[in-house]
């Protein structure tokens, strides 16, 4: 009823051996993924420095970089120094981006078990939190 194939798969040929291309590991991936959210919220921090400079934020921001330091294997995230107006929409709505990038950053932290970058972002997840609260209830 079916025929045997008589040719090589595609697949495997489209690439050659596996062996070709490079393979990654769980870790490694979860090291790439929580740098890229760490390195979102720094950005975030530093605009948030920009615009309500904090002795917070400044210590926040610093310890974000040596974490995305460390798990991009020694090589430290860009920074740009932005400059706007104070604005508090936008200051809440960082606060609320903030807050996501760090609980996102502490998902990937907890499953890769990396102590020092979980709390961090436990740390920085409250920080914008309590940011948050005054504006919050204010507007209900």
């Amino acid at each position: 009823m079916y025929e045997p194939i008589r040719n090589k798969s595609v697949h495997s040929t489209m690439a050659g051996s596996t062996s070709d291309f490079p393979h990654r590991s769980r870790e490694e991936e979860l090291d790439i993924q929580l740098a890229g959210h760490l390195a979102a919220l720094l950005a975030v921090t530093d605009e948030l420095r920009a615009l309500a400079p904090s002795d917070d934020l400044d210590t926040a921001a610093d310890r974000l970089a040596e974490q995305v330091t460390r798990l991009r294997g020694g090589h430290a995230p860009a920074r740009v120094p932005v400059t706007a107006a104070p604005s508090e929409p936008h200051q809440a709505a960082l606060h609320r981006r903030a807050h996501t990038l760090a609980g996102r950053a502490l998902v990937v932290a907890a499953s890769r078990a990396d102590t020092a970058a979980a709390i961090l972002a436990a740390e920085r997840m409250d920080a914008h939190s309590a940011a948050l609260e005054p504006r919050e209830l204010a507007s209900r």
